[in-house]
């Protein structure tokens, strides 16, 4: 009974963010939200957990306050004979402050970190990645002045990379790196649709890749490192997390490559420095992650499942036989 439910929520989630961004009028995107609002929340309760209910209860009331301020700028500002994407600059404002609560851009992702440390892995998978695809293609319909973007782009690069620094949760250094990438992908998005959904094609996969590791061995904390004692698979996290971190040649070098190329394009080279240099301090908590799991011995016993290993090494090779087309694509834009 359980697994039926939450097939029947995990369906309604992922009709109701096709929904959304196929949608012709602003009435109809805000009605795909809040149906994905209310069948995103009950996969997020869990019986095992007791800090799920406190992390339903801040999503819930954060969503709803962006979703009042969506709906709010769309009554007030557009015009009366028809709801359609023509939205002056105030209006845009309000509804791209909105869009960015809603997928944890910061400065408002005060909610973020918070209910992403009270819920299981597979929600998190959820939350770091389909989650955003909604709020996005909202975001890339508007006509934001590059001004306001900036600042979400600049906020979410420096708060992402800063915030993972004193962090030992897993969940909660994973979000500061969602933060982190959100920077890019609205970066990316300045360039180009096809960046971004590049970008976060890659991101999707490689993030999954990581916490499918992190749930089969129960790991939460950057203390219980230890847990994986397969060195092939200590080897395969350590490359996904380089791949997160944007290293060359791995494969998540390709997006941050063709974003930093077209900013260049675009005449934003001060932006892309900053960019970059914040990368390379959240690239620092990655590399202690990945020290973590090569050096931290565990003696609590652990029954080694060959099934699931099997699947997270093949997910992992994955972003290992990418590298050679990464390599070559990042020749062919030099």
């Amino acid at each position: 009974m359980t697994q039926f439910y939450k097939l029947l929520f995990l369906s309604t989630l992922l009709m109701s963010t096709l929904i959304t961004i196929s949608s012709l009028s602003w009435i109809s995107s805000w009605i795909g939200l809040e149906s994905n609002l209310l069948s995103f929340i009950p996969l997020m309760k869990s019986q095992k957990n007791k800090f799920s209910s406190e992390s339903i209860s801040k999503y819930f009331m954060t969503q709803a306050m962006a979703s009042f301020l969506l709906l709010f700028s769309v009554v007030v500002f557009s015009s009366s004979k028809s709801f359609n994407f023509s939205l002056d600059n105030i209006t845009s404002m309000l509804m791209g402050s909105s869009l960015m609560m809603k997928m944890g851009a910061a400065p408002l992702h005060f909610w973020f970190p918070e209910v992403s440390s009270g819920i299981s892995w597979n929600s998190n998978m959820i939350l770091l990645t389909w989650q955003k695809i909604a709020p996005m293609m909202l975001i890339s319909y508007l006509n934001i002045f590059n001004q306001l973007m900036f600042m979400f782009i600049m906020s979410s690069t420096i708060i992402g990379s800063m915030g993972g620094l004193n962090q030992i949760c897993m969940r909660k250094i994973l979000t500061y790196s969602s933060i982190n990438h959100i920077g890019w992908m609205l970066a990316a998005m300045l360039c180009s649709l096809n960046t971004w959904m590049l970008y976060f094609s890659i991101y999707f996969i490689i993030n999954i890749m990581i916490m499918k590791i992190l749930k089969s061995y129960k790991i939460f904390f950057i203390s219980q490192m230890g847990k994986i004692k397969n060195k092939s698979m200590k080897m395969l996290f350590m490359m996904n997390f380089f791949s997160l971190g944007g290293l060359p040649p791995f494969l998540g070098f390709l997006p941050k490559w063709i974003t930093i190329n077209n900013l260049n394009n675009n005449n934003y080279y001060m932006f892309t420095v900053i960019l970059i240099i914040f990368t390379l301090i959240s690239l620092f908590f990655y590399l202690r992650i990945t020290f973590a799991s090569f050096s931290l011995y565990s003696n609590m016993s652990y029954t080694y499942n060959y099934k699931m290993n099997f699947i997270n090494s093949a997910m992992s090779l994955m972003s290992l036989l990418m590298m050679p087309l990464s390599i070559l694509l990042t020749i062919w834009l030099l």
